[in-house]
């Protein structure tokens, strides 16, 4: 649970690596050093695996922001602008969205400070986050509502503006769930029935569970990752792992682009490979939809395109999916060359999915 005094405590400590940082410029000012800023390189190829940790991380290499060139200068500008927001923004307990500092820097009177695009604004706060080693939550940035849910049998107490508030995630909510706030970490888990949690790609199937009783039927916390999902789901999906000591299943279509959402959810992305041990859940396992699924029940498929193809080979070189699992899976794929949606089960009847597949399934994987 995050307390008001434990969150003050994090905003300063976010608020002094902030100085901290803007105060190394200084002193290589000051020194008469041309200033600059290094950074892991955000390539795959920068990435490796860490044994003990088991999640992906950045590797040795780094590339350098420096004020020896124009468009190095302009950089390191546009960081100590923002880093002067950000520590005034915590000084002030307020917050803002990463597309809010996009359109905020139109108002700096530098005008070489100003981002070009929201990317640029966007890259340069995951750049503060490695080099200051704190997260852009605790920098109070957030992004735009992700949407993402949870329901099942889980008591939990999260803090609002109007204090703390209760709430049990099947009895209190809608058919629409909790909705996972953007800094999971205000939330305290108080008691759960749950055996396992059921991650899945998209609403349609979320929807498709729910009103089947599947989450109250085998005591399942479903998390909706609604596609590609937000660092909030992924960091409330490690923490009813670590702290329940709850299964993590994962849910998606049957295509190269899902077997990447499972990925970045077992063991993180290269975007943000600086928190896989804060996002990453390396137990993760991977419950369909599966090429040999497509085989065994026959199901509605499209054809894969060249792009499909060509992700798939990609996996295939990808240590993320270096195991015998996914080599025997996306080489099946590719020799078929077709691809399925989650929803292809209902061809076998609604209630296919609740009443056979995934209890088979997760019966086999021995989750049930």
């Amino acid at each position: 649970m995050s307390t008001d005094t434990d969150t003050d405590v994090k905003d300063e400590l976010a608020r002094e690596r902030l100085i901290d940082l803007a105060a190394e410029f200084y002193d290589q000012f000051a020194d008469g050093s041309v200033p600059t800023m290094q950074i892991p390189t955000r390539t795959k190829s920068n990435i490796e695996y860490d044994d003990e940790k088991k999640v992906w991380v950045y590797g040795d290499r780094h590339s350098t922001r420096s004020a020896n060139s124009v468009r190095g200068a302009q950089k390191l500008l546009k960081a100590v602008y923002t880093i002067e927001f950000l520590a005034e923004q915590l000084d002030q307990d307020r917050s803002s969205t990463l597309r809010e500092l996009y359109y905020l820097s139109e108002s700096w009177d530098e005008e070489r400070a100003h981002f070009s695009d929201q990317d640029e604004s966007n890259q340069l706060i995951e750049d503060l986050e490695i080099v200051s080693e704190v997260t852009r939550e605790d920098f109070h940035m957030r992004p735009e509502e992700s949407g993402a849910t949870i329901i099942g049998p889980l008591h939990l107490r999260e803090q609002t503006r109007r204090g703390e508030r209760e709430i049990h995630c099947q009895r209190d909510v809608g058919e629409g769930g909790y909705q996972i706030p953007n800094n999971p970490d205000t939330i305290e888990f108080l008691e759960d029935d749950a055996d396992f949690v059921l991650c899945v790609e998209t609403g349609g199937m979320r929807d498709r569970l729910v009103e089947n009783g599947f989450d109250e039927e085998y005591n399942a916390i479903v998390v909706h990752l609604k596609g590609q999902p937000a660092r909030a789901t992924r960091r409330i999906t490690k923490r009813l792992h670590d702290e329940l000591d709850l299964p993590v299943v994962v849910f998606c279509d049957g295509d190269p682009w899902s077997y990447r959402i499972f990925a970045s959810v077992a063991y993180g992305s290269i975007k943000s490979a600086h928190l896989s041990e804060y996002l990453a859940t390396p137990s993760a396992e991977y419950v369909g939809i599966q090429p040999e699924d497509i085989v065994e029940y026959d199901l509605p498929t499209d054809p894969l395109s060249d792009s499909d193809v060509s992700a798939l080979e990609s996996e295939l070189d990808d240590p993320r999916f270096a195991d015998d699992y996914w080599t025997e899976q996306i080489e099946l794929q590719l020799e078929i060359g077709k691809k399925a949606e989650q929803q292809a089960l209902a061809a076998r009847g609604l209630d296919f999915v609740t009443e056979t597949y995934l209890p088979e399934r997760l019966d086999a994987m021995g989750v049930i």
